[in-house]
């Protein structure tokens, strides 16, 4: 829970907004309907039931964005609502709600909702004493808003920029172990869902030391920069490079087996022989390979495309080595 919680932002302002409408609003709706006034008591449960309901949601699915709309609809809605029927002390509680729109939606929606809320007090004016007091209330509302929208802009690309750094790798520009570890829970979840297969293949650029150790790190970098590239230029949209550590990557290829994994591989690995080189000569790299099985667990996944990797720089390097080979005749272990 706290994970989620500590990741997850929109659903951190949710699960905060939902608690404090839970122990804000409660003890006002049990106070009108101990006062009799049962309309405002209806308003106030109403406006509770939704934001928790949202909340629940959020929880069970997953699903912020909608969970989001529905809170950032329900609470100014109910501001509104609140305003109109209590009159001048219910204008309080719209001002929490100009602020966490924005933490909840798009700005585009956030300003849309904020602008609707204000109009839509000012046209009844029931609350307001005075066109002075209307206006006052409007000004402010405006500038609460303007204020939550910079804010809100300035910690989204802050969050943007921090997730950035966490899961991308700077050298190569592609996405870290960290990364990785995510979208390959992502994969055996979905596999389990629709039945769609996943190939893993991890890499290991052959003698790589010795490439800095002769021709120093900047040739190395170099090395490992044009081979992001090569890859990406010769796998789909929908496949995934990883960099595992040192110049160790991992491929996630979804939608792919037998037969037509081991076209791949091959292609990879013709297309590394012919256009990797660094002032020494050409560049070649060990693969190793292992189709998700059925129930099979993310570390098993890559413990057994490691050991097939380990295999492939045993039998020589600069070769392909299927984990599956022995259950699935189709694919056999390619050598140089």
């Amino acid at each position: 829970m706290l994970h989620r919680l500590k990741t997850d932002f929109r659903l951190s302002i949710i699960t905060l907004l939902g608690v404090s409408a839970f122990l804000g609003i409660t003890p006002f709706a049990v106070m009108r309907y101990l006062q009799g006034n049962l309309l405002a008591g209806l308003v106030d449960t109403t406006i509770l039931l939704g934001i928790c309901s949202a909340l629940v949601y959020a929880w069970v699915t997953g699903d912020t964005r909608r969970s989001g709309v529905v809170v950032a609809s329900v609470a100014c809605g109910g501001a509104v609502v609140v305003g109109i029927v209590v009159g001048e002390p219910g204008l309080f509680w719209l001002y929490p709600c100009l602020v966490t729109t924005f933490f909840l939606v798009n700005p585009r929606i956030a300003v849309a909702l904020n602008i609707v809320s204000v109009i839509a007090l000012m046209v009844h004016g029931g609350a307001f004493r005075s066109d002075v007091q209307m206006w006052s209330f409007a000004s402010t509302a405006f500038v609460v808003s303007a204020c939550a929208y910079v804010f809100a802009h300035r910690n989204h690309d802050q969050r943007e920029r921090l997730e950035h750094l966490a899961t991308i790798d700077p050298l190569t520009g592609i996405k870290n172990r960290r990364s990785m570890d995510q979208e390959l829970d992502l994969a055996a979840a979905n596999a389990e869902r629709t039945g769609l297969p996943y190939a893993l293949v991890m890499l290991d650029i052959d003698h790589f030391k010795k490439i800095n150790d002769e021709h120093g790190h900047g040739v190395g970098d170099g090395v490992l920069t044009d081979l992001v590239a090569l890859l990406k230029q010769n796998t789909r949209k929908s496949d995934q490079l990883f960099r595992y550590g040192g110049e160790e990557f991992v491929l996630l290829l979804p939608g792919v087996d037998g037969i037509g994994l081991k076209a791949v591989m091959n292609n990879l690995q013709q297309v590394l022989r012919k256009y990797m080189k660094h002032p020494g000569g050409s560049v070649t790299a060990s693969f190793g390979v292992a189709l998700l099985e059925h129930g099979e667990s993310v570390d098993s996944w890559l413990a057994r495309a490691d050991a097939a990797l380990y295999e492939a720089k045993e039998a020589g390097r600069d070769c392909v080595v299927f984990a599956d080979a022995q259950r699935t005749p189709e694919l056999a272990a390619e050598t140089a």
